[in-house]
C-alpha cells in the first residue's frame, strides 16, 4: 500500500527480489498539470508494468473495497507512505500490517519526516519498520536503520538515501516476520518527541530573522519540494518567489534584514551575521533559474527587499 516514489522503490525491491505481490493499493487517480488530466500514482504506473493487480478505493472502509482486499488474501501488508488505515483493513493479514517511516521512531512521527529532520538540523535520522496500530506512526517497533545527514542535504537527496535504506529494511522486516523471529519492541508514550507535520504556506515561509543557518536548512530541507518560499517587496509592490538554493556567509553589515544587495551576477540577502547567497530563485509564472541567468534579463529596484 503506497502512493509516491519512495514506494515505489520498495515495492521494486521487493519485486526484484521474489516476494510475491497478489495486490497494489494506491490512491485514485488525479487531476494534474494545466490541462487537469487525470495522472496515476507513481506506485499504480509502476505496479502495472510489472502485471500487478491494482485498487484504488476512495473510502478504506467501504464493502465493495474490504471484499476485493480479502480476496486477495494476503498474509502480509506492507505500508509505505499510504494513508491512515482504519482496523478492519490493518488487522486483516494473518502476519499482520507493518509500515515503513522514514525517521528513528518515535522521533519525527507524521507526513513529512525527512523535511523535517533537515530543516531541524539533525546530524542523523534514519528508517523504521513498525506494526500498524489505532494512531498515526506510534505501533511496536520492529527494526530500524541509522543514516547520518550530510553536511549540505537537502530532501531530495536525502529521499534517495532512505528510500534505498528502507527497501532493504523492508525485506529484513519481511524475513523477520516469516521466520518468526520479531521481538516488537513497544513506543514510549509518556516522553515528548519531535514532530513532523505535514507542510503548508506557513511553515515553508521564510522568516529571515532567523539565522543563516536556520534559514539554509529550512531551504535544503523543502528543496526540490516544495520549497521555501518568501515575499518580494519592491516598489510598493509583493509578489510569492520561490528559493530553491542558497549560500550562507558570515560577514559584518549594516543592512536591515531582509535588504537585497544585487549586482550583475549575484544576489544577496543580509541576515543576522551575514549574507545567504541565492543561488536559483522562481518568480511569479517563471521557471526556477539560476541566479547569474535571471539577473542577465532581470534586475531589483534599490531599496527591493524580502519580508
Amino acid at each position: 500500500m503506497g502512493t509516491p516514489d519512495f514506494a515505489v522503490g520498495v515495492l521494486r525491491s521487493l519485486v526484484e527480489n521474489g516476494y510475491p505481490i497478489v495486490g497494489v493499493i494506491t490512491a485514485p487517480d488525479k487531476p494534474a498539470g494545466r490541462g487537469r488530466k487525470l495522472r496515476a500514482s507513481a506506485v499504480k504506473t509502476y505496479a502495472l508494468s510489472q502485471d500487478l493487480p491494482v485498487l484504488q478505493p476512495t473510502k478504506l472502509k467501504s464493502e465493495d473495497f474490504l471484499a476485493q482486499l480479502k480476496a486477495l488474501e494476503a498474509n502480509l501488508q506492507i505500508v509505505v507512505a499510504f494513508r491512515m488505515l482504519p482496523k478492519v483493513v490493518w488487522q486483516l493479514p494473518a502476519y499482520g500490517t507493518f509500515n515503513l517511516h522514514a525517521s528513528l521512531l518515535p522521533q519525527y512521527r507524521g507526513a513529512a519526516p525527512i523535511n523535517w529532520a533537515i530543516i531541524n538540523r539533525e546530524k542523523k535520522t534514519g528508517v523504521t519498520t513498525f506494526f500498524i496500530d489505532e494512531k498515526i506512526d506510534t505501533g511496536a517497533i520492529i527494526a530500524s536503520e541509522e543514516v547520518d545527514i550530510l553536511e549540505n542535504e537537502t530532501v531530495g537527496s536525502l529521499h534517495v538515501t532512505l528510500m534505498e535504506v528502507g527497501s532493504k529494511l523492508v525485506l529484513k522486516t519481511v524475513d523477520l516476520i516469516e521466520e518468526d523471529k520479531v521481538t516488537p519492541i513497544n513506543q514510549p508514550k509518556t516522553e515528548v518527541f519531535k514532530e513532523a507535520p505535514k507542510l503548508n504556506s506557513e511553515n515553508t515561509r521564510i522568516d529571515w530573522t532567523h539565522s543563516m543557518e536556520s534559514i539554509d536548512a529550512l531551504v535544503r530541507g523543502l528543496n526540490p519540494y516544495p520549497v521555501a518560499w518568501t515575499t518580494l517587496f519592491e516598489q510598493d509592490t509583493e509578489q510569492k518567489v520561490k528559493i530553491h538554493q542558497v549560500s550562507a556567509i558570515e560577514e559584518s553589515h549594516d543592512y536591515p534584514i531582509g535588504s537585497i544587495i544585487s549586482s550583475k551576477k549575484e544576489l544577496k540577502v543580509a541576515v543576522e551575521k551575514g549574507y545567504l547567497y541565492i543561488k536559483e530563485l522562481q518568480l511569479p509564472g517563471k521557471r526556477k533559474m539560476k541566479i547569474a541567468d535571471l539577473l542577465n534579463g532581470y534586475s531589483f529596484e534599490k531599496g527591493a527587499r524580502f519580508v
